[in-house]
């Protein structure tokens, strides 16, 4: 495996950990009575305001996966696996799982402004590799 895929299937894992936080937190809240099983609208805030930021984090996770995947493995296809496209990755990947951790964490005006850099961290990553890409 490459350095690319290594932070591709980090993701994957990644978001599968936010997945398993989710499940978590919702069996918890049925188990002790405070929620019934049926409780958890899609796409509606329900629950504490940390457990809709971890929601829409998992959300922010499932959204930006494709993207990187594609990118990810139209590089491996076209053979850039190391280098600036390898660092890229992992640099992405980086920004991800700080950008995840800050948005469960708090709401307040900083994590929101942290949370966006890390976002545009991702964003210039993105759009790098994609550009290594297609002038491969």
């Amino acid at each position: 495996m490459t350095t690319p895929l290594y932070a591709l299937m980090g993701f994957v894992f990644w978001t599968l950990l936010i997945v398993v936080a989710i499940g978590v937190a919702r069996v918890l809240q049925v188990l002790s009575g405070k929620t019934a099983p049926n409780a958890f609208p899609a796409g509606q805030p329900h629950g504490s305001a940390g457990y809709w930021r971890l929601n829409r984090a998992h959300m922010n996770c499932v959204e930006n996966l494709p993207l990187f995947a594609a990118v990810v493995l139209a590089g491996h296809v076209t053979g850039l696996t190391t280098g600036t496209f390898a660092t890229l990755s992992q640099v992405y990947i980086a920004a991800r799982v700080a950008q995840s951790i800050i948005h469960v964490s708090s709401g307040s005006v900083m994590a929101v402004n942290l949370r966006f850099t890390c976002f545009l961290v991702q964003l210039g990553c993105l759009l790098t590799m994609a550009d290594l890409v297609v002038m491969q």
